[in-house]
């Protein structure tokens, strides 16, 4: 299964043995719905790459608390790449979807500027549909950074992927995992 849509055309550079990979995002991020210090996708992904993946997802968080987190988080831990998963909080609490995709274009420009590269994971719409906004990949083409538009809601999608309503098990955030990493190996990360 790929999980990347046409953007995954866009090249990233090639990540160090040692690089830093930053996975900044909410509770899909920080691991809800599994054990978070083993089962997260940040942690299946750091053993999938051997590269060092910080967790830094903030259960509850919204987009815009995000926006000014991620400075300080960018500053301290100095991410080689960015794996931005945010915006869940938003759909289910019905904020608005413009100032959601400014937010998410004020993150992945934050990193840019950074010097760090960004893979954006889209969050679908926590509803009977499980649609992704067109705000991420529109996000993601305007920014040019390679994204993953399928896999969160396939997860959604499929109960044996889910701890709850919204969360994914330790099965669903192994196949995102999995999925991230074929996308950084797709973009020439690794």
């Amino acid at each position: 299964m790929s999980a990347c849509s046409s953007e995954a055309d866009i090249q990233l550079k090639p990540l160090a043995t040692d690089a830093v990979i930053l996975a900044f995002g909410d509770s899909l991020t920080f691991g809800i719905g599994a054990n978070s210090q083993t089962e997260s996708y940040p942690t299946i992904l750091a053993e999938l790459t051997g590269r060092q993946v910080i967790n830094s997802g903030l259960p509850g968080e919204i987009s815009q608390h995000g926006l000014i987190r991620l400075a300080e988080e960018l500053e301290e831990t100095k991410p080689d790449l960015v794996i931005l998963c945010h915006g869940g909080n938003d759909l289910i609490r019905k904020l608005s979807q413009v100032e959601l995709k400014s937010n998410l274009e004020s993150m992945v420009s934050l990193i840019k500027q950074s010097g760090a590269e960004v893979v954006l994971v889209a969050v679908p719409n926590f509803s009977l549909m499980l649609k992704v906004p067109p705000l991420y990949s529109e996000v993601a083409m305007s920014l040019q950074s390679p994204i993953d538009n399928k896999t969160l809601a396939l997860i959604e999608s499929k109960r044996q992927f889910k701890s709850d309503t919204v969360h994914p098990n330790a099965l669903g955030y192994k196949l995102l995992a999995t999925e991230i990493h074929q996308l950084l190996q797709a973009s020439g990360a690794l």
